[in-house]
């Protein structure tokens, strides 16, 4: 199965979270922060949404922050885990 997004939306691969601090305190599962850094997987055409020109500024393979409680986390048939966002709900682009 793909997904394919549609309009300003864009499908995020979350990125593992870290199991030590910097300090190198070894975090339990439970205690773990979900991370806000994703790799992008595929993006949406952009154009008109809402009366707007929406042009994608992100491109698949690009890491990127988004937003702690954006999008919508969805589970594919091979246990894949993707989250689906707009392109609003992207904060910066790692480089």
């Amino acid at each position: 199965m793909k997904l394919v997004p549609l309009g300003d939306r864009i499908v995020l691969k979350q990125l593992e979270a870290e199991e030590t601090t910097k300090s190198g305190i070894v975090l339990p599962g439970q205690n773990k922060e979900k991370p806000q850094q994703a790799e992008v997987i595929a993006v949406g055409p952009g154009g008109m949404v809402d009366g707007k020109e929406i042009k994608i500024e992100v491109k698949a393979g690009d890491k990127v922050i988004y937003s702690k409680y954006a999008g919508t986390e969805v589970k594919l048939d091979d246990d894949q885990e993707f989250i689906i966002v707009k392109q609003s709900d992207i904060l910066a682009v790692i480089e």
